[in-house]
């Protein structure tokens, strides 16, 4: 009998195989969700997310109870995920309950109810395991994560102090969004009271000066939605999206002179559920702002559940770079040959080191990236492989890259198919890079535009030929005589216009000694 027809609950607890998708529902003080990963891996695709606001947390800081309605509407919730875990050939699922769940006196018996319904034990997190969890997933999602993770959810307020990677001081305030909108009963000045006299007893969070606040919650999120659509943002992706720690405070303000939350810019986009409790987030940010001093605010579409997939991998798996991996992964699935994709880092790793521009730490993996990347366009027709690359990467569910990364990896794939031809999205993407990374870009682009011409995207051609400077004014491809048919008038064209991003003149040379670099 399928899982539509039966009563009996779905047994969400199933072991699958390691590449089964993995689901995890959390059951927060203002929604509820699942989302189900395509596997339990380093940099895992979404296969399914969805939501919904039920407002567990909404009554319980003047209440005590969860509320029957709320409930209710959880447990429809819940019933839903189970038939649609099990419609993914979810291998095996993993439910939180945070704030709510575990403040409220009816908490107990809300949690009974819904493990009937998921057939399993459901993890009620402790204020210590939520902000731990929360802190993870920042690490696990962002580049030599450093600063201040702050998670707020509905009925509490998380921050943990992350230092060079490693989780430090943490602490749990009662001032999530609809607790701070039930106890202060609608009036703001209250509130704000409220949030500085318990922020006050957090006396480490001088200690983050200087360095980035990392926002995490669907109300922060929202907040910096409206940002974006205030400064007409280029990029639609709100991961890494980040605001200079004065425009957010400024920001936060006008939020909370608006008459009305209604009134303004962009409000129509963000749920009606979602909106009256705007001004709370604004609040609670504003004082962390105020009293934490960050350099800046940057976005986080990663928090509790993204940290607690990260606690499921292996130690190894753990280690992988999550922007490499997903690259990996996606040229394995879409590029003619992965092999040759990491060919092309080895090829091209000549182009930069003296006397050709040096790269740093954090350029390379993005050029490794690129190159990865390169070739996954390739079923698209010709005369589009530029715009769909771009948009693609561009809006890719890519982890551990701020924006101005995802901008020089969308560009530099442009820039592959197209030369340097101008117009486009590419334009509005340039707004988020620097002179010298557009440079960058543009010299990656035209190498790897190059190497594609040498090789025909084939493995175990490019790496017998090898790129190297002469002096200060030349670029050298040499070819080994087996090859050199291969030299022709469109390689030639492409040399040249690589060599004149390097400032220098082509050459190509066939010797019989260029086996291999």
């Amino acid at each position: 009998m399928s899982t539509l027809e039966r009563e009996k609950p779905v047994d969400m607890r199933r072991c699958g195989e390691a590449d089964q998708p993995l689901g995890v529902v959390d059951i927060g003080s203002n929604s509820v969700r699942l989302v189900v990963y395509e596997a339990a891996k380093r940099s895992p695709a979404p296969l399914y997310n969805e939501k919904v606001l039920c407002g567990l947390g909404r009554h319980v800081a003047t209440t005590g109870h969860l509320g029957a309605e709320a409930m209710e509407c959880a447990l429809r919730a819940l019933r839903r995920f189970c038939v649609i875990g099990e419609m993914l050939g979810v291998g095996a699922f993993q439910v939180i309950a945070t704030a709510a769940a575990r403040e409220a006196e009816d908490g107990p018996d809300f949690i009974a109810r819904a493990e009937a319904i998921c057939g399993q034990p459901i993890r009620v997190l402790t204020g210590e395991e939520e902000a731990t969890l929360a802190a993870t997933g920042i690490i696990a999602s962002f580049f030599a994560a450093d600063g201040l993770a702050g998670d707020l959810g509905g009925g509490s307020l998380e921050l943990t102090h992350i230092r060079s990677g490693a989780i430090g001081e943490g602490v749990t305030l009662p001032l999530g969004g609809l607790r701070l909108l039930d106890e202060a009963d609608g009036d703001i000045e209250r509130a704000a009271r409220i949030v500085a006299d318990h922020m006050a007893m957090v006396p480490w969070l001088d200690a983050c000066k200087g360095r980035r606040f990392y926002a995490i919650g669907g109300t922060w999120r929202a907040l910096a939605w409206l940002h974006m659509e205030k400064r007409d943002y280029p990029l639609r992706v709100i991961h890494g999206y980040h605001m200079g720690a004065d425009a957010a405070l400024s920001f936060c303000e006008k939020i909370l002179k608006a008459k009305h939350v209604h009134d303004l810019d962009g409000i129509m986009e963000i749920s009606k559920p979602r909106r009256p409790i705007l001004p709370y987030g604004a609040l609670v940010l504003r004082e962390i702002i105020r009293r934490a001093a960050p350099s800046q605010v940057v976005v986080s579409a990663a928090g509790v559940r993204e940290g607690l997939l990260y606690t499921m991998l292996s130690e190894e798996e753990q280690a992988r770079d999550p922007l490499l991996a997903f690259a990996e992964d996606l040229a394995t699935l879409r590029s003619r040959s992965p092999e040759h994709a990491r060919e092309l880092i080895a090829w091209t790793d000549a182009l930069f080191g003296a006397p050709g521009p040096e790269e740093t730490a954090g350029e390379r993996r993005l050029r490794h990236a690129a190159c990865l990347l390169s070739d996954t366009g390739w079923r698209t027709h010709p005369d589009y492989r530029g715009e769909e690359s771009l948009n693609t990467i561009a809006h890719a569910a890519l982890a551990s890259i701020d924006h101005p990364g995802r901008a020089f990896l969308a560009l530099t794939l442009y820039y592959r198919h197209t030369g340097r031809v101008k117009g486009g999205s590419s334009t509005r993407l340039k707004r988020l890079l620097d002179k010298p990374m557009l440079k960058r870009a543009r010299i990656l682009g035209a190498a790897i535009r190059a190497g594609h011409m040498l090789s025909v995207g084939t493995p175990g051609v490019i790496l017998r030929t090898r790129l190297s400077y002469e002096g200060k004014s030349r670029l050298v491809l040499t070819i080994p005589e087996a090859l050199a048919v291969l030299d022709g008038d469109r390689l030639r064209k492409r040399l040249k216009a690589l060599a004149e991003e390097l400032d220098r003149t082509a050459e190509i040379r066939i010797a019989p000694d260029a086996s291999h670099p």
